[in-house]
């Protein structure tokens, strides 16, 4: 498990990020945690990567794109798996989770049907700014 510099706060990018992630803004978001991962050096470049990813996962979701929802979310997955519950105020665990039920969700309804995916697993990321 990666707990590298996880103590530390986060980029001001990813702060950014993270806000655009939670006002649903997902190609924003992708694009302000993109320059943080440019920016910052060492193995938290992955934990931006994940949280990157994930933004795209529910992009593809509201975009239909069933193909590209899972094939994303599993990038996404391997990003975030080892990194610890929480990490720069981060609520990763959780992140994974809320990532996952959506997932399982698109999964169920398969891609004739994503069209009714229920918008309320799209869930935010949740963190404490340091």
């Amino acid at each position: 498990m990666s707990t590298e510099n996880c103590d530390q706060p986060l980029h001001p990018k990813a702060l950014e990020g993270l806000r655009l992630f939670n006002a649903e803004k997902y190609f924003e978001a992708h694009e302000e945690l993109e320059l943080a991962w440019r920016e910052e050096k060492g193995k938290i470049r992955e934990l931006y990567q994940g949280i990157l990813e994930a933004a795209v996962t529910y992009l593809h979701i509201r975009r239909r794109n069933y193909a590209g929802a899972l094939k994303v979310s599993g990038l996404c997955m391997r990003w975030l798996k080892f990194w610890p519950e929480t990490c720069r105020g981060v609520q990763v665990g959780q992140l994974r989770r809320d990532l996952g039920a959506a997932i399982t969700e698109v999964e169920r309804l398969g891609k004739e049907r994503i069209t009714e995916f229920d918008r309320s697993l799209f869930k935010p990321v949740i963190w404490e700014e340091g």
